[in-house]
């Protein structure tokens, strides 16, 4: 089912390569559709892939082939909540292959720019502790990490 809102993302030509990536990564994903242009338009010709509509997790998204590369900063992310280290493992790496970037904090941006959060649950749910102590040492264990690291928030979580 598509969502009522979806995250556009903005590609110079690309996009439906991004999005093959994208859904490789995690269950629950597919490509719905790929539009062609019906005409040229600044930067691509009629025929060309437009759009692609994909699904992402179950969170739908719309890719556009905008003509210009897009800036994309940290003022919009996409967190992906992951389940343990092995997948906050698998996906950082993915993610940082063929030019994605490291950033801080389980913070990167793939080869296109986008960012992304590579967040284990356990993290949201420890910073968010009523143990406001804990909370603090997750958080400060935290933030000098560049991918998150579960066994050193564990620690931190447990007061070692």
């Amino acid at each position: 089912m598509k969502s009522k809102i979806s995250p556009c993302l903005w590609f110079n030509s690309d996009a439906e390569d991004a999005a093959k990536f994208y859904v490789s990564l995690l269950p629950d994903s597919r490509i719905t559709q790929v539009v062609k242009s019906p005409a040229a338009y600044p930067g691509g010709k009629e025929g060309a892939v437009l759009m692609v509509e994909f699904t992402l997790a179950g969170q739908s998204y719309l890719a556009l082939n905008g003509g210009s590369d897009g800036v994309y900063t940290d003022a919009l992310s996409l967190i992906i909540e992951c389940k343990d280290q092995a997948e906050v493992d698998r996906l950082w790496h993915a993610f940082l292959a063929n030019g994605g970037k490291a950033v801080q904090c389980g913070w990167l941006q793939d080869r296109w720019g986008v960012r992304w959060q590579i967040t284990p649950e356990v993290l949201l749910r420890w910073v968010a502790d009523a143990d406001k102590a804990k909370a603090a040492r997750v958080f400060q264990a935290m933030m000098p990490m560049v991918k998150i690291d579960v066994a050193a928030l564990e620690k931190a979580a447990a007061g070692k």
